[in-house]
């Protein structure tokens, strides 16, 4: 059973969240605030979902990245080793006031990637509305579209499989360097479309 640990409980956190646990994954969810501080959500959530500590669901294989920007870097430096982890990064680099991080020109998975040495890093689910994101992922006959891009093709594999199995579409974009700036907002073109991939 892959277990996926999730890093932030806002609402993309959240929304994935009901995703992955509805459809089998071993789910920890973790926020800053502690797991008795989710009792509510768990509970809501259902499908043997569990809260914990931010060090206990970044010991999963599979970690899926969504805190604020602004707190990233609290978030993932008390982890002793990223080595050798997959981390789904769906973060933007939005400040509070939505104002645009800086990033040296770095697309922002890269600056992410930095902050967890030993990691493959994988962009995705970050370009959807919350509403949709948290919505049924299968719609007008056919699958709402997740973009993903990384570097390693074994990780993306991985990450199209989740992909696949909760419900959504998949398109490869390519790499972190290449593509990941198409993906992340502000700046990018694809953050807020909503589409439908129909059946070939």
């Amino acid at each position: 059973m892959t277990k996926i640990g999730i890093l932030g409980a806002g609402k993309i956190g959240l929304a994935f969240a009901q995703h992955t646990a509805r459809a089998g994954y071993e789910t920890l969810l973790s926020n800053s605030r502690g797991p008795e501080s989710l009792r509510e959500a768990v509970a809501e959530i259902g499908h043997d979902i569990k809260a914990g500590t931010t060090l206990e669901a970044a010991e999963a294989g599979i970690v899926f990245l969504s805190v604020p920007w602004q707190h990233l870097e609290e978030a993932v430096s008390p982890v002793p080793s990223w080595e050798g982890k997959l981390v789904i990064d769906a973060t933007n680099p939005v400040l509070p006031g939505m104002l645009a991080a800086p990033l040296n020109g770095k697309p922002s998975s890269q600056v992410v990637a930095e902050l967890l040495p030993g990691a493959t890093v994988v962009k995705a689910f970050n370009t959807l509305l919350f509403s949709l994101l948290a919505s049924d992922p299968r719609e007008a006959g056919g699958n709402r579209v997740v973009f993903y891009s990384g570097d390693d093709k074994e990780a993306k594999q991985t990450v199209l499989e989740i992909i696949k199995r909760l419900g959504f579409a998949g398109v490869d974009l390519g790499t972190l360097q290449d593509s990941a700036k198409l993906q992340q907002f502000p700046g990018g073109s694809l953050p807020g479309l909503n589409l439908i991939k129909l059946p070939e």
